[in-house]
């Protein structure tokens, strides 16, 4: 699935996660681990047997930006169409969660930017607020800013 090893922080879980769209959330070490991945989002499917129809989510709590909290990168589902997505909100969400579960369950709540798509060229923020609700229940807010990209036309037959 990786070209090679990206130091994988084994003191933090592996989970899946979902806000409207699976991904394997995957805690790195460092932030230097992300310039070197080349995935193979074929084998996707193979390898994540539970959710075959999820995206891979490398994140770490360092930033190249001193106002971001993490860092991140989204290797699509091969069923998506795409091979990564440069910003990911529904991933950044589920990385807040991550956050007051895993990392800091004592928190109430918790707000931070995530930055993502320095590696392909496609800097992007996503801002991210998890406040823990009723019955431990999480409510996730993100948003962001968007760039155009281009216009696509679709017909209707």
């Amino acid at each position: 699935m990786w070209a090679c090893n990206y130091g994988i922080d084994e003191d933090k879980p592996i989970v899946y996660g979902s806000t409207g769209a699976w991904t394997l959330l995957i805690p790195i070490k460092n932030i230097e681990s992300f310039s070197k991945m080349k995935p193979i989002n074929a084998m996707f499917p193979e390898i994540l047997t539970e959710l075959p129809k999820s995206s891979i989510h490398p994140f770490c709590l360092q930033a190249y930006d001193l106002k971001s909290f993490m860092h991140a990168r989204h290797f699509s589902s091969p069923f998506s169409g795409t091979i990564e997505d440069p910003v990911t909100g529904t991933a950044s969400g589920v990385m807040g969660s991550y956050f007051l579960k895993f990392l800091n369950p004592s928190l109430d709540s918790i707000v931070f930017d995530v930055e993502q798509g320095q590696e392909v060229g496609k800097e992007g923020r996503v801002h991210v607020e998890v406040n823990r609700a009723e019955s431990d229940l999480l409510e996730v807010f993100i948003s962001g800013t968007a760039v155009y990209v281009k216009d696509l036309h679709i017909e209707y037959v």
